[in-house]
């Protein structure tokens, strides 16, 4: 998500025109490891009047995340980046799964099932064989 901030805040650098924070989730497609970042993006524009970007976090300017993303982990290059919140809610569904108890035996209802194995021990219903399901797409000899 993003919020613009008309004028710079303390701590950013003199002569950015608007600041934009923006947040990304980032999952390495190598090691499997998923983070979040949020960065301050502050809008410059040069002596030459070409507007440029500098991504800020903690202070610091950092690469653009977008252009070519290091996974944290491993290094790698090879990484997904999506909105954000989508490791904190995938990291939450995973702590869900593992506080839950372990399923037990369950009982299945009588049912349908039942009531067809009945009917074939009592000799009523039909038996299925391949060739009866086949029958409407076999060719008719002319």
């Amino acid at each position: 998500m993003s919020e613009i901030a008309g004028q710079p805040q303390t701590g950013l650098r003199a002569g950015a025109t608007a600041v934009v924070h923006e947040s990304y989730s980032f999952a390495c497609m190598r090691c499997g490891h998923g983070w979040e970042q949020s960065y301050e993006i502050e809008h410059h524009v040069d002596a030459d009047d070409h507007e440029f970007v500098l991504y800020v976090v903690d202070g610091q300017v950092v690469p653009s995340p977008l252009s070519r993303p290091t996974c944290t982990n491993c290094d790698n290059h090879v990484v997904r980046i999506m909105r954000p919140g989508r490791v904190a809610s995938a990291r939450d569904a995973a702590h869900r799964q593992h506080r839950m108890p372990p399923a037990g035996p369950v009982e299945a209802p009588v049912g349908e099932g039942e009531q067809h194995r009945e009917q074939r021990e009592q000799g009523e219903g039909r038996h299925w064989h391949l060739s009866d399901l086949l029958h409407p797409f076999q060719r008719r000899a002319s």
